[in-house]
Formats: C-alpha cells, sequence, structure tokens
C-alpha cells in the first residue's frame, strides 16, 4: 500500500500544475499513529504530505458536498462507490471531478491493534507487506495485516474503484468466499426478546456524541433530524428511548445508500458497532431489490423508484 504514497504525490502535483483541479483531496498522516487524517491541497508545491498506507480509514467523501470547483480525489472501492451516490443524489457533478483510483485490500482496525499490545501506548507503525510493525517504550511487536482488518474490510466485494478516471495499479482480487451478512443472519435468527435485548446492549454505551453521523458521507442534511425542534422529533438526552431512536433512524435515513466504508465504527469513541443496523437493511434492498448501493451512477436507488413487478408482498 506504501507504493501508492508517491504516485499519488506525483498524480496531485501534475493534476494542479495543469489546472485540471483546483484542488485534490487525499490523506496524510496522522499526529497520532494509525489515525490518518483527510487533506486537502491547492497547490502543486504542497503535496509532499499526501500518504497512503492501511490506515486510511475516513471516508474523503465528505468533503465533496454541494462544492462547485474541481477537484481531484483519492478512490478506493468504498470511496469510489460513495462518489456514485452523491452524483446520484446531485450532491456533486460528475465533470467536477478527477477520480485517482486506488485498489484495495483493506484497513487495518487500529483498536484491534491497540489490543493486540495489551492497551500499550503504540509511539510509531511501519508497514512491510502482508506485514506491519508496532513500536513504543520497550516494545516492538510484528503481526500480519490480515488478521487485524477492519471488520467491514474483511468481508468486502467491492475492493477496487467502481469508477475512476486514472487507477495507480493493477486491480486486485475481488473476495468471493465472504459472507458479508454472516452477523446479520444471526440476528435474524433470534426470537424477538433476544433481538431486543441484543441491540438494547449495542447501543447502551452510546454518549450522543454524534461522531458517527459526522463522518457519515451520507449524513449530509443542512439540518439533521436529532437538531430540529419544531417539531422535536428526538430528545437529545442518552435515555435509552432517544438513544435508539437516534440509530434506528439514521440507519433508515442511509437505507439502499449505505456502502458500509466502516467509518462510523472507525470513530465511534465508545467501539459500538452501528453497522449492524445499516447492514441489515443493506442486506434487505440486496435480497428484495437486487441492489447494491454506489455502483452505477445511471441507476436510481430501489427507494427513489417505482416498478409495477416491485415486491409487494408487505401489502395486506
Amino acid at each position: 500500500m506504501l507504493k501508492y504514497t508517491e504516485k499519488i504525490r506525483e498524480t496531485a502535483k501534475r493534476l494542479l500544475a495543469e489546472e485540471k483541479v483546483d484542488v485534490f483531496i487525499g490523506y496524510r498522516k496522522g499526529t497520532v499513529p494509525m489515525m490518518n487524517e483527510p487533506l486537502l491541497v491547492n497547490h502543486p508545491d504542497k503535496v509532499d504530505p499526501l500518504y497512503w498506507d492501511n490506515f486510511c480509514g475516513l471516508n474523503l467523501c465528505n468533503y465533496l458536498t454541494k462544492r462547485t470547483d474541481k477537484i481531484g480525489i483519492v478512490a478506493n472501492g468504498c470511496n469510489s462507490r460513495n462518489i456514485v451516490t452523491h452524483i446520484i443524489e446531485n450532491q456533486i457533478k460528475r465533470d467536477q471531478l478527477y477520480i485517482v483510483g486506488i485498489p484495495c485490500e483493506g484497513m487495518i482496525d487500529h483498536r484491534a491493534v491497540v489490543r493486540a499490545v495489551k492497551f500499550k501506548e503504540i509511539l510509531d507503525v511501519h508497514q512491510d507487506g502482508a506485514e506491519f510493525t508496532v513500536k513504543g517504550h520497550n516494545f516492538e511487536e510484528t503481526f500480519e495485516k490480515a488478521k487485524f482488518l477492519q471488520s467491514n474490510c474483511a468481508v468486502c466485494t467491492h475492493r477496487n474503484p467502481v469508477i475512476h478516471d486514472e487507477m495507480l495499479g493493477d486491480p486486485v482480487d475481488e473476495q468471493t468466499d465472504v459472507n458479508p451478512y454472516s452477523d446479520v443472519e444471526k440476528i435474524e435468527g433470534m426470537d424477538p426478546e433476544k433481538k431486543q435485548g441484543f441491540f438494547t446492549r449495542l447501543i447502551s454505551r452510546c454518549i450522543r456524541c454524534y461522531a458517527c453521523r459526522n463522518s457519515c458521507p451520507l449524513c449530509y442534511c443542512p439540518t439533521c433530524f436529532v437538531d430540529e425542534s419544531a417539531p422535536q422529533w428526538v430528545g437529545k438526552s442518552i435515555d435509552p428511548t432517544d438513544t435508539m431512536t437516534f440509530h434506528f433512524l439514521r440507519a433508515y435515513h442511509c437505507a439502499g445508500r449505505c456502502t458500509d466504508c466502516g467509518a462510523c465504527e472507525r470513530v465511534c469513541p465508545m467501539s459500538i458497532s452501528m453497522r449492524q443496523f445499516t447492514k441489515k437493511l443493506n442486506k434487505d434492498t440486496q435480497e428484495l431489490f437486487s441492489w447494491e448501493a454506489g455502483l452505477d451512477p445511471e441507476k436510481r436507488p430501489p427507494l427513489d423508484v417505482y416498478q409495477p413487478d416491485d415486491y409487494n408482498d408487505f401489502i395486506k
């Protein structure tokens, strides 16, 4: 993955110098190990901080909404699918974008790494092929990358960009031997009381910081429903009912739109697996409408169209 860093810098410098784009959106190394940050570059001489490795887990499409300039952007599989969704939803125009595609083999789960070193402070991370090494005071450990992937990356079936203007590497093999919904199927097999208990426990640690909402590229409403005061749809306390209402309604707003990029879980300070909400809806839209979000900018999402042969068994 590190091999793409120089290619990204060269491409960004060329695009800015030739004035093909006004700004280039990518990543830079964060001030904290394993936490890379989004970076917007507007001059050819400022591209050196651009960086790419297996810790670029935040979705860059948050920085596309309603822009009017010409934009270059780094896009792996999930970023590219969100770009498609933004184009479909008129948040950005295709001709504004120069998409630099990067094949992706998954991002590393920083929390899993911290657990593996027994919560010792990590001061440096070095990647070498399929392995990575973490260092801190009086310790150094090497791990296999494949064993520490984010949960969404471990079951991703769209690792290559679905839309791009140029690719910086050869496409990687897509995963065909994974079941992305095995955890959802387990929950579906529970009786109603167990399901209620599962989701109650899932969100019991939520502190309503809205980091999941703020990191989600789909949450671009000018006023979120939780911030409405007339009418007030949901309270702002951490009362379990208010908290559950927030998570359920946010998930429904993402129905047929979520690309399972994992940004929401990556930023959650309480390590809540809120993808359990959106993955169920992804599974339903795939089974009922043969739809996966963000694959084709020419196709409308299932909740945006009506067909006479739609699935109607829910009507009695």
